[in-house]
């Protein structure tokens, strides 16, 4: 770990050209290093997002968190810009591609990047990690309770959101799940079927379900927090990281 970083907002290049805003957090030492692009939560480009983004860095690793709402809502608060998006439909996919490609980019042109990148992401930004890694070149993936991934999505939610299932023959990288037993999207049923599909194609994967625990467990400031789960959770992510992203 390291004591001594870095953090604050950077401009990036999005889907498209886009200059968007981006959130990022480093080391200030010399070493080598990989770099996690973190996708927020459907909730926005938070504080728990961002403080997640300097955990990575305390890490060892150099992490970005583009604001996927940067575009509808410049400026606005976490809640008032999830809530415009929402209205308008949702991310659309191809646009959450470029703008983590762009996220890629930036993070490989630091200096002391190794060329090895990761991608995280919970609930909706778990669908998009899975989406991500099907789409593009990574080295790891990590998908916390990505939701509608293998199950259409219930009536209310943004229209972008759509199953990926058809896409798992393109999984570019390792992916770790971490889930809840007691969660309903996904549930158990759903995650079981994605770990059966990519068994089917050879893909590597690590599934794990805590019991107790339902959506959002890693959120230290929601009701839902399972401390030993999410514990458990981060040191799975940090020894999956460690093994797939360091040089």
């Amino acid at each position: 770990m390291s004591d001594t970083l870095t953090a604050g907002t950077v401009t990036i290049t999005g889907h498209g050209g886009d200059e968007i805003e981006a959130y990022l957090a480093r080391p200030l030492d010399a070493a080598p290093r990989g770099g996690v692009v973190v996708i927020h939560h459907m909730p926005g480009y938070d504080l728990s997002t961002k403080e997640m983004v300097r955990r990575f860095a305390a890490e060892g690793f150099a992490a970005l968190c583009p604001n996927l709402y940067s575009r509808e809502a410049p400026g606005a608060s976490p809640d008032d810009a999830a809530a415009t998006v929402r209205a308008n439909g949702g991310v659309p996919d191809e646009r959450l591609v470029g703008d983590v490609e762009g996220a890629a980019a930036y993070l490989n042109a630091l200096d002391g990047a190794n060329g090895k990148i990761g991608v995280i992401g919970h609930c909706s930004g778990g669908r998009q990690t899975f989406l991500v890694a099907c789409s593009t070149k990574v080295d790891a993936a990590v998908d916390c309770y990505g939701a509608f991934v293998v199950n259409e999505p219930p009536a209310g939610m943004p229209s972008s959101m759509k199953p990926l299932l058809g896409l798992a023959p393109q999984l570019s990288a390792p992916l770790l799940g971490l889930f809840g037993a007691d969660d309903q999207y996904p549930g158990p049923e759903e995650t079981a079927k994605l770990a059966a599909e990519l068994d089917r194609l050879g893909k590597v994967h690590e599934f794990h379900t805590y019991e107790g625990a339902g959506h959002a467990f890693f959120a230290v400031d929601r009701p839902s927090y399972r401390p030993e789960a999410a514990v458990d959770g981060w040191a799975k992510i940090f020894a999956f990281y460690g093994r797939h992203l360091t040089a």
